[in-house]
Parts: structure tokens; sequence; C-alpha cells
């Protein structure tokens, strides 16, 4: 692999002109399809095979007029304190004006429906719209606002929430958070504006590709509509990695003296390889997504490695093209001074340096691998710790609750459950298909009437038939809010309780969705796991040709994600430090698809570093180095840029904190926090530690098995043999002239 990507590398670094037009056509392409072709995104959860969808889906089919699978919203009205709704002229009047409101199929009357609370002052009327939540328009919400302005001038609190009427999560651009602190990474790691403006311009140009592309497929296929933000939150992050990996062994291949063509050739061949296993550990453990049967996360995983892909495609091709219009200048400083000693065959530091001093990351290991096992325990004790709120992990999907205390959505929860109960904000919909029964009415009024004697049940509304009179809608209110135990079990005793003359009853809506999807997410941990620790396993064996290795490099990151999943708990369910987060008052479940999406991302960033840290210390090994020399000449060699990369990551993910969808601000939480524990504690300072522990036997391999498994040459060992090839042409080591015209 190696002297293939050594001759990609000089390839696209002669071809620069050309390689830099295929990807900017792209890019233009993407662009051209994202403005011509995209498509609205969903907002909704389809969850195939479940008794909550079955039962949608029962819905849609029997029952259209009740909108099964068109957004709602709920208006709740407040009279002020000591009066009441009832003879208020103003509650009409906004049913009015919201009967004639865009897309609205029909409004429920709240003094019809019988939905005002006991003391008289509370009510909600319930829209129905005749369009998804993804299709609602603009124009439809800010005639919700005017239709309620005049009532709420008027002196009576109106608030509204539901899905049809969630704010749109705009990002305010908060990428650019990370790209800065990239940008001053970059500029800091290189010492020059040139070479840390090539890693951020290729990333652009990646994403940019990866982004479009996903836009302009959301006018074929639904796409849920935080796929683009996950793809754009990964792809940024790994693809200046990537490109700041190769960045640096490719300024050690100058420093040694080499022009820059062949510099180039055998950092893409070296540098590269590990690149090119990095990527297929993250796009394993994110296409691995599939195997959980739920569309939009499979969508998610797959958009993400699509951008991976892309990523990997541009360090190994476009980055060396840019290198080659940069020329040997591309770094500035001592560097520059130092290789052109190199040239001119002067030995020592140039200008008469003092030698350096020790860097910090071969102070760190030495210090590590002098006391491994006192390091390794208080570590892994401390991790443990970090931890320990995750044993009350709690999982949900987000709804009102959630959102900012000073949101009218927010508001519209607070006083319905103020003036109904908590249950009112998260009612069941309970399907009969009574459709085989000899009296349809009976079955109905029967199961309403058991419904009725099970706990935690507040109200069962009276069995509504569609126009067939075969298939009856009930309404049930728990007693508990949405997210509590109770109304799971709730949901679980409606749908155990037996059939009477063989009619089938099913719940639905959003609680009950929630539930399948907490259920299918559980029952798919397992396989997930097997499926991208196993693929991954067999790909670090045929990377570091050891067992001992990938065995640990799997510990350590579920170190890593035990610890983040403590810290996501305490955080956002607990409550802890919410106000430096700017959460105050959000706190509620964890998202029932985060923990699972999190442990693929997490395994594939946690790879990455493993890959780039540890092939550096074999490579060592491997050219005749001791152990525990090998250990601290590796670390050394990959620390600072291990720890550019991290940090580079780490400001990227912590940016979309800011968001404003609850699901990608725990998502950047949680890998800005994975990124930090797994680079800078299991990483290293774990994974020097256990290697100074084994010595020799790290790198131990069955006979049998290295017989039958193919050489990847990750170190480069065949191009440490091949001679310097000369420069085709004087005019490359200046980047005047591109002989791939």
């Amino acid at each position: 692999m190696a002297t293939y990507l050594y001759r990609l590398g000089r390839f696209a670094f002669r071809r620069r002109r050309l390689v830099i037009l295929i990807w900017l056509g792209l890019l233009a392409a993407g662009v051209t399809g994202a403005v011509t072709l995209s498509g609205p995104t969903a907002a909704g959860f389809s969850i195939p095979g479940t008794e909550s969808q079955r039962a949608a889906d029962l819905l849609h089919d029997r029952f259209p007029q009740a909108g099964a699978d068109s957004a709602s919203a709920r208006i709740v009205f407040q009279a002020p304190p000591g009066q009441k709704l009832a003879g208020n002229p103003q509650v009409q009047q906004t049913l009015a004006r919201l009967t004639t409101a865009p897309q609205v199929a029909h409004v429920i009357d709240p003094f019809a429906a019988k939905a005002v609370s006991p003391d008289g002052r509370t009510g909600y009327a319930q829209v129905t719209y005749t369009v998804r939540a993804a299709e609602i328009t603009p124009e439809a919400k800010d005639a919700v606002d005017a239709a309620i302005a005049p009532a709420r001038a008027s002196g009576l609190t109106v608030e509204y929430g539901g899905e049809a009427l969630q704010p749109s999560g705009a990002q305010h651009l908060t990428e650019v958070i990370g790209i800065g602190v990239a940008a001053v990474v970059l500029l800091i790691t290189f010492g020059s504006l040139v070479a840390a403006g090539l890693p951020l311009l290729s990333a652009i140009i990646g994403v940019g590709i990866g982004v479009t592309a996903i836009s302009a497929a959301s006018g074929f296929v639904d796409i849920g509509s935080g796929t683009s933000i996950l793809a754009l939150m990964i792809g940024l992050a790994v693809s200046i990695d990537y490109a700041l990996f190769i960045m640096m062994r490719y300024r050690h291949e100058l420093s040694t003296g080499l022009e820059p063509e062949e510099a180039t050739g055998r950092a893409v061949g070296t540098a590269g390889s590990a690149v090119v296993f990095a990527g297929m550990t993250v796009v394993i453990a994110l296409a691995g997504l599939f195997v959980v049967g739920i569309p939009f996360l499979t969508q998610m995983g797959l958009a993400a490695a699509f951008t991976v892909i892309i990523a990997v495609g541009i360090a190994l091709t476009l980055l060396p093209a840019m290198l080659g219009f940069a020329g040997p200048k591309v770094f500035s400083g001592r560097l520059g001074k130092l290789v052109a000693a190199r040239r001119t065959g002067r030995a020592g530091t140039a200008d008469g340096e003092a030698p350096a001093r020790v860097p910090a990351g071969r102070r760190w290991v030495r210090f590590v691998t002098k006391r491994p096992l006192v390091v390794l325990l208080v570590t892994v004790i401390g991790l443990g710790i970090v931890a320990i709120p995750a044993t009350d992990l709690k999982l949900g999907l987000p709804n009102d609750s959630s959102a900012a205390p000073d949101s009218t959505q927010r508001k519209a929860y607070d006083l319905l459950t103020e003036g109904f109960g908590q249950g009112f904000n998260g009612p069941l919909i309970v399907v009969v298909d009574a459709g085989n029964t000899p009296s349809p009415q009976n079955a109905a009024s029967t199961t309403a009437a058991a419904i009725r004697t099970l706990p935690d049940v507040k109200l069962v509304s009276p069995p509504r038939f569609n126009p067939a009179g075969n298939t009856a809608l009930l309404t049930v209110i728990p007693d508990s809010g949405p997210s509590a135990t109770q109304t799971s079990d709730l949901v679980k005793s409606i749908r155990a309780l037996p059939q009477h003359d063989g009619a089938e009853v099913a719940v639905t809506g959003a609680t009950a969705i929630s539930i399948d999807i907490s259920d299918k997410l559980g029952s798919a941990l397992l396989p997930y796991l097997t499926l991208i620790v196993g693929l991954a396993f067999l790909l670090l064996t045929l990377v570091f040709r050891s067992l001992l290795v990938p065995l640990k490099a799997t510990l350590g990151f579920l170190l890593s994600v035990a610890a983040t999943f403590g810290a996501l708990v305490a955080v956002f369910q607990w409550g802890w430090f919410a106000d430096l987060f700017g959460i105050a008052g959000q706190t509620g479940p964890i998202i029932s698809m985060l923990p699972i999406f999190l442990i693929g991302v997490v395994f594939g960033l946690a790879m990455d570093y493993q890959i780039f840290l540890v092939t550096r210390m074999r490579e060592e090994h491997v050219h005749g180095a001791e152990p525990q020399a090998a250990v601290v000449d590796g670390f050394s060699h990959g620390a600072r840029v291990v720890t550019a990369a991290a940090v580079i990551m780490t400001a990227v993910f912590s940016g979309f904190i800011l968001s404003d969808q609850t699901l990608i601000r725990e998502m950047g939480f949680g890998l800005a926090l994975a990124v930090l524990i797994d680079a800078f504690v299991v990483r290293m300072t774990v994974v020097p530690a256990v290697m100074a522990l084994l010595g020799k036997r790290a790198w131990s391999l069955p006979r049998w098995l290295d017989r039958i498994l193919p050489r990847v040459d990750v170190e480069g060992d065949s191009l440490r043999t091949r001679p310097p090839a000369p420069p085709r042409e004087p005019e490359l080591v200046s980047g005047g002239r591109d002989d791939g015209h």
C-alpha cells in the first residue's frame, strides 16, 4: 500500500492542475445540485416494524381524517388570575383566525372538546395541518403568531407548542468557532500561514462537496434535518486532522533533505497509509449503523461516512496537489533554515543554534513509562469515577419540556402541566382494529373500560370510529409526564391487554414511539458493537500485526465511552454545570439514539488516534528499537500531531454545543469530551503505560496468523529501501510548472 500511495502522492504533485480542477469541478457540481435539486428535510422518525409505526400506518389507511401523519400543534390559553376563559371573545376570534391560516386543516375548540382546566382559567385548542411537520412553511408559522397577537394584547396568556411549530434549529454558524480554533492551532504547529491554510482549505472543499451532495440528494429521498449538520461536524473534523497528519510527515521528510516532490510521495506513502486505515475504521463504525434498522439513523451514518471518504480522498490527492503549488517555502522560520542546512551538508543545528530542549511529549512519555502500573491504575480509577453517573442513564425523545425556559414551546408545556397535569403533554393514541369482531362498538368500549382500570390513567376519551366503522381511536391521558417511567409502564400494560372478540389494540404517539426506539436501539446495540468491533479488530490486527494492541485499543475505547456517558448524564440529565453550557432549565432524558451513534463515531475517532500514535511506535520497533525505546520515540514523534489534531477536533465539535437542536447539542458535547478523554487520557496515557508493561509481547502474533495475514506496509518499509527519485523537472521545486499540462 505504501508504494501505491507514494506513486499517487507524486502523481498528484506533478499533475496538480488536473487534480485541483477535478475537485473544484466536483464542488461546483455539488453546489449546483444543492441549489437546483434539494428538497425539504424531514423532522419525524420512521421506525419500521414497531407497533407504534404499524398503528400509525393503520390510521393512515383507515382513518385518514384523524391526520395521523399530519403535523399538529397546541395553542394554550390562560386567563388572568381571578378570571375565566369562558365568555372571553378573544378565544373564539383567535380560533377563527387560526382556521383560515395557511396549511391548517381544522381547529378543535377547547370548549367543545372539554379541554378546559377545572378552575376554568386554562384551555387548549388542537390545530391539525394538511401537511407533515417538515412541510410547514414559514408563512404558516408566521400566521400563528399573527393570529394570537390580539389575544396576547388583550391580557390573555397565549403560548403554543407541538411538532408543527418547532423552531427551525439554525446553527448560527457555530462551525466557524471550530475553524477559527483550528486555524490558530495549525498556525502554532507549523509557524506558517501557507502551511496552516492548506489543511483548512482542503477541509472546506471536501466538506463542501459532501454537504452539497447530501443536500442535492434530499430532493429524491427523505433526509433528516440533522443529517447534514452531523456530516458537516464529522467531515470538518476528520478532514483537518487527516491533512494535518500528512502535512506533519511532509515537513519531516523535507527536513531530511528530500526535494518537495519526493517528500510529498513519502508523506502520502507513510502517513497516508495511516489515514486510509483510520478512515476505514470511521467508515465501518458509521456505515455499520444500518444494523440498527432505523432509517434516519442509517442516513446519518451513511452521510457522515460519505464525508469521511471524501476527506480521505482529499488528503491523498488534493493536498499533495496544493503542496506542489506551494513549493519548498510552504514552511517558514526555523524549519526553512534547517532544510537549507541539510541541503548544503552542514551538520548540527542551523546558524549555530543551541540544541533544543527535550519536548514536552518526550518528557511525559518518559514519566509514564517509568511508572506504568501506577499511572495506569490512577487513570483507570479516575475514568471509572467519571463514568459513575452513566448508571442512571435514561433515554427518551426530545419534547417541549427540554426547550429553553423563555421559549413559547416551554411556556405552553408548563401551562398545560399547571392546568391539567403532566400527562396532558404526552397523550397516548390507542387504535382498536375491530374489523373482525361481531360488534366493533362493544370491542372498543370494552377496551376503553379495561384501560381505565390500569394504574397511572387519568382520562380515556370515548371511542371515535372511522366512516367504515371498523377502527376506533382512543386518547389516553396518563397521570405522569411523557418521560416518566410510569408512562412507559402504562404503554406496555395497554399493549399487554387481552384481545376482546379478536380486536387488535395498538398504541402510538410520541411516548410510544420513544419507547419503541429505545427498545429497538437496545436490541441492536450488541449486534452493532459486535460488527464494528469485530471488523475494526481485524483491521487493526492487519495494521499492527498484533493481537494485544487491537485488544488494548478496544478496551481503551470502552473506557472513553463510559466516561463520556457519565459526563453526559451529569450535565444534560442531572443539570450539573448547566449554566456553564447554557442549558439551565432544559435537562431531561438523553436522546434515545445518541448512545449508539456516539459509540459508532467515538469508536472510529478513537481508532484514528490509536493508528496515528501506535504506528509510529511500531515503525520504531520494526526498525530495531527496543520495546521501551520504541514506545518513547514513537510517542515523541506522534504526540505533537495527535495533540494538535485532538485540540482541533474538540474545537470543531464544541462549536455545536450552541446548536438549537437537542440532538446536535448533546452530540457536540459528547464528541468533544470523548475526543479529549480518548486522545489525552487513553491514547496518550493509558496506551504508553500498557505498552511499557507488555514490552515485546505487545507485538507478538501467532506464526500461523502471521503467515496468512497480508502485509500492508503501513510503516513504509518499501520506501526506506527505495532511493529518492530525482525531480522530473527543475521547475517542480519552485512550483512554477505543471508537467501534467
